[in-house]
């Protein structure tokens, strides 16, 4: 007598606890024979632990109704009664026999729902992996956006199936983490209504899904579409949610993630001296994090994006050596394919060096943003910055032939959106 390790697989499958699958029984006897049933953990520990190697036709009824197989493929060998030839799933019949071989009382067949179980959140989750990729590579764009929504979307569907609680929460937080996205793009693209209506969206998803990591991102996203709208108060009201959250509590990765978003919230303020407190414990809880597994989303974030961010910070105070070094850090450790991200960190090196009195140096900088994105159309965030420098150049040199040269290659590369 052994274990029953192929039942043990499909309750993992479907993400079901031993109460879990004795609940699922009791409701699929209830279903078959108009009565309820009176399984429990103690039925489902026998089941699993070999003690119920034949176990009876009711018992075997309800297994295959909540895995949706014959009882022979959990590892079971079915009673007398219930060794016939295989019927046509669809058509089963609407009466069980009993033991004593006298037919039960007929019921309406109830249509099953398919079962959902953790290798559909596993699967939902390789291609919310691949939209983060491109997102990495890209930036924001509308294809994006639309991905996003569609597969939010595939992932609502599969919460009409039969799925135990972790399962549930777990779509819950995958229709969270793809909403996310899609309002990130938007933010990215500047489409900042249609984001505020998906960050929305999402924030009841990731409520209903329990995961503090998927809570974090909504709230970090929160606190960047307000600094995009330019909202100090709104901003400094979810960074300092984000900065609270369970995650942020845990985990000292997401701890730096809610610092920083509070250092730009205090530099947008007007408040240099608190923005730079925010930074240092950004930096002190990032040197604490360990090398745990963690949500794909969360991969650009580490030491070279906290430079970035700190640049943003130091150009926001008026600091402006201090946020050249640290784009320059920033740029140094960037990896290679988060594109988008290379180059907003090297707009914001421009930016250092133009305030510095430095504007044929920062032009040339400014110009190195179009390689970078090696011939995509620019996200609308990053096309405000680019114009924002543009600004900024002419007022200070507008006569020169390298400020008419960068005019030139800019209209060249805005002709591409």
């Amino acid at each position: 007598m052994g274990a029953n390790r192929i039942l043990q697989s499909r309750m993992d499958q479907l993400g079901l606890t031993q109460d879990e699958l004795a609940t699922r029984l009791n409701k699929a006897l209830h279903e078959i024979t108009g009565r309820p049933g009176e399984m429990s953990s103690r039925t489902v520990r026998n089941l699993l632990n070999g003690s119920s190697r034949r176990p009876i036709g009711r018992t075997c009824a309800a297994l295959e109704r909540v895995f949706g197989c014959s009882v022979a493929e959990l590892g079971f060998s079915a009673p007398s009664s219930m060794q016939q030839p295989p019927e046509d799933p669809v058509r089963r019949r609407d009466f069980i026999v009993s033991t004593t071989g006298t037919a039960a009382t007929a019921v309406p067949i109830v249509k099953q729902r398919r079962s959902v179980g953790m290798t559909d959140v596993a699967r939902a989750a390789a291609g919310m992996n691949e939209l983060v990729e491109a997102d990495d590579r890209q930036g924001g764009h509308t294809p994006l956006v639309t991905a996003a929504l569609e597969g939010r979307a595939k992932v609502l569907q599969l919460q009409q199936g039969n799925a135990s609680e972790r399962v549930r929460r777990a779509l819950y937080a995958l229709a969270a983490e793809y909403t996310t996205i899609a309002a990130w793009s938007c933010i990215d693209l500047r489409n900042l209504d249609t984001a505020q209506r998906h960050l929305h969206e999402s924030s009841t998803y990731a409520g209903l899904s329990q995961d503090p990591p998927t809570g974090m991102r909504v709230w970090v996203n929160m606190a960047m579409l307000a600094y995009q709208r330019q909202h100090g108060p709104e901003q400094l009201a979810a960074a300092q949610a984000a900065n609270a959250s369970r995650a942020a509590r845990r985990d000292p990765f997401f701890g730096s993630m809610g610092w920083v978003r509070l250092a730009l919230a205090h530099s947008m303020l007007g408040d240099p001296r608190a923005a730079k407190r925010a930074l240092g414990a950004a930096q002190e809880s990032l040197g604490k994090a360990n090398e745990d597994d963690r949500p794909r989303w969360t991969a650009f974030y580490g030491a070279s994006e906290l430079n970035h961010l700190a640049a943003i910070i130091l150009n926001h105070n008026g600091e402006f050596a201090e946020a050249e070094a640290m784009a320059h850090r920033a740029l140094a450790k960037i990896p290679a394919e988060f594109q988008r991200n290379r180059a907003l960190a090297t707009c914001q090196l421009a930016f250092a060096q133009l305030r510095q009195g430095e504007p044929e140096q920062a032009t040339t900088t400014a110009a190195a943003v179009f390689a970078i994105m090696d011939g995509a159309p620019l996200p609308g965030r990053m096309r405000t910055l680019i114009g924002d420098f543009h600004r900024d150049l002419f007022r200070l040199a507008p006569s020169t032939t390298y400020a008419r040269d960068w005019a030139d290659r800019m209209r060249e590369e805005w002709s591409r959106a």
